[in-house]
């Protein structure tokens, strides 16, 4: 069958060949473990259970996880493996189960996630991507995601392409955002405060691309008001390929990120997330060490 997991849709036998986001059928893990730098609803006290996929079917040149994303350091597991893994994160008290990068494999999802569902897995899933989706492939986790965490990343799509190598970027992007929250619906919190349901949409601002970051504030309060919470995210250092580049190559302006603030503000949200300057750190980004999944 051909590969139609992400909107490149490769058409590709996977299971014989490698698709655009360097992967085959079977799932690829570079790391599995209790996460506690997520959003605060999302890792809580004890951490989120994130297990990180190699490959990806973008091309950003400022990738943190540039390592796995396009190195494709990682190990391949089976599906019971991977629901192993999924079980063994729970015992070590995870929040939840943060998939993380798994775009490329949606369409191979589901079989897994009913199965963990039907053991008994009992704490929410969590999606956590790029935004760059198909519908279709997302219609086929319906009932099996609880928690969408996608990125919203440009509005301008000359941005799109000139820093993750795609095109209609934005357009894919808010179709995937309506597709995840006409599932979830609204936003539950518990009586702790961590997230049961609902999506957080990410956006990271980078230098020199105020603008887009309005545009997306703007776009999100505009159609889903504060039913979902927005996470804008501060924590933008240049890594990869952004090392020296022209725009790219240097860490957010304060002034910057202090203007986009302001702007949700201005505009009324009142479900969002800010971080503060120590979040513009490398140590945010975890060593792929096979951790978890062995």
């Amino acid at each position: 069958m051909g590969c139609s997991s992400c909107p490149r849709n490769c058409g590709i036998d996977r299971s014989l060949v490698r698709g655009f986001c360097g992967t085959t059928r079977e799932f690829k893990l570079a790391k599995a473990y209790l996460h506690p730098f997520e959003e605060p609803m999302i890792s809580g006290s004890r951490g989120s259970g994130t297990v990180f996929f190699s490959g990806c079917s973008l091309r950003c040149i400022f990738c943190q996880n540039h390592e796995i994303s396009e190195g494709l350091e990682g190990s391949y597991v089976s599906d019971e493996r991977l629901l192993e893994i999924f079980f063994e994160l729970k015992e070590k008290g995870a929040e939840n189960i943060n998939l993380v990068t798994p775009t490329h494999y949606a369409s191979f999802l589901p079989d897994v996630l009913r199965e963990a569902k039907a053991r008994g897995l009992g704490i929410p899933i969590v999606y956590n991507s790029s935004g760059y989706e198909s519908v279709e492939a997302l219609k086929g986790l319906e009932g099996l995601i609880d928690i969408y965490l996608p990125d919203l990343k440009y509005f301008r799509d000359e941005n799109a392409l000139e820093y993750s190598g795609v095109t209609n970027y934005f357009n894919t992007a808010k179709a995937a955002i309506a597709e995840m929250y006409r599932q979830t619906g609204p936003f539950i919190l518990d009586e702790r405060g961590m997230m049961v349901k609902g999506m957080i949409v990410r956006h990271l601002c980078l230098p020199s691309l105020a603008l887009d970051s309005k545009m997306i504030l703007k776009h999100l309060y505009d159609t889903y008001r504060d039913n979902i919470f927005i996470s804008i995210m501060n924590q933008y250092v240049p890594m990869h390929r952004a090392i020296g580049h022209e725009k790219l190559g240097v860490r957010l302006p304060a002034s910057q990120y202090k203007s986009v603030v302001s702007y949700a503000a201005a505009l009324g949200i009142k479900n969002c997330l800010i971080q503060g300057s120590e979040s513009q750190s490398e140590s945010y980004t975890p060593d792929f060490d096979l951790y978890g999944v062995k």
